[in-house]
């Protein structure tokens, strides 16, 4: 006896959705050049292995049974299915890749990254794109373990791999904030590191997944709120839950509306240059994906917005 896999092809679910639009198993027939029973056979094999009806006999017409309407439904979406992956293997052979991978680091505008993937998608190309949130040194080590085809805000000093290529994106400077009913907005500057250690800063938890990862800014025996990204940082520090650095550029707007209060510390600004990073093709060109995505980040305009627009979609 045949089973299911056996009967259940992409011509059989083309006869089905054939019969359905022309009505009957006789029109179905004629526009497809075969006898009528050629076509009530084929049904008999599916409904055998199956173990179903497709059709009601009662009727003249090809009515189908609840089975037989769900087998057509789910039938014209598989060839659907069938006929993109078709269109889409075609298109990578032209040199696309079949997905691209994106780790974006926290510091970085979400955003701009949407905005861009929008722009990549008007381009109708077959390339899937995954978008990966990743934080400090796990940014990087995404790119060189291969889960990620592209990594946008590392520290590109920390990677000794041949196969890693990468390119300034800018630099962000840090300022240390906290919300105005905090206690440190009040206190006398510059804030020393025996006085802040008093309170809880926030801190942003590496997402590397192996080793202990970086930390920076915090003092010894404080009290620490970690939390997974820079945005969740921001938040934190806006309800006053503790005081930590932040990027200028995303803190900005709320320091101008006087939701955050920026205070001097016995130690310097922090300003730290990132990079944005590749993997290189061991074989031939970079496929069609990358070559877009290194044509965008070419721009002075698209590497600033990435680091500057902190705003909601």
């Amino acid at each position: 006896m045949q089973t299911p896999r056996d009967v259940l092809t992409p011509d059989a679910l083309a006869m089905l959705q054939a019969i359905d639009t022309a009505g009957s198993f006789a029109a179905a027939a004629r526009t497809m050049g075969v006898v009528p029973s050629a076509l009530t056979y084929r049904v008999r094999q599916m409904e055998d292995a199956l173990d179903v009806l497709l059709y009601d006999r009662s009727s003249r017409q090809a009515k189908l049974t609840p089975a037989g309407a769900e087998l057509l439904r789910e039938g014209v979406r598989l060839l659907g299915e069938i006929d993109a992956v078709a269109n889409r293997v075609k298109r990578v052979a032209t040199g696309w890749e079949a997905q691209f991978t994106i780790a974006v680091d926290s510091i970085i505008a979400k955003s701009t990254v949407m905005e861009l993937c929008d722009s990549f998608f008007s381009l109708s190309p077959p390339t899937r794109i995954r978008l990966r949130d990743e934080t400090l040194s796990g940014t990087l080590a995404t790119l060189t373990s291969g889960q990620a085809d592209l990594a946008l805000g590392v520290a590109l000093e920390t990677s000794h791999q041949s196969n890693i290529l990468g390119r300034p994106l800018g630099q962000v400077q840090f300022v240390y904030a906290v919300a105005p009913h905090h206690p440190l907005a009040s206190a006398p500057e510059p804030l020393s590191d025996q006085t802040i250690a008093k309170y809880r800063a926030v801190a942003v938890a590496d997402s590397i997944q192996r080793g202990s990862g970086m930390s920076f800014g915090l003092l010894g025996g404080q009290d620490v709120f970690t939390v997974g990204s820079m945005q969740a940082k921001l938040d934190a520090q806006l309800r006053g839950m503790g005081g930590g650095n932040l990027p200028i550029l995303m803190a900005s707007p709320y320091i101008e509306a006087g939701h955050l209060v920026v205070k001097k510390t016995e130690h310097p600004e922090r300003v730290v240059s990132v990079s944005y990073a590749w993997r290189g093709a061991k074989f031939g060109k970079p496929g069609r994906a990358l070559q877009w995505w290194l044509g965008q980040l070419d721009s002075p305009t698209t590497r600033a917005a990435l680091l500057a627009q902190h705003r909601s979609v």
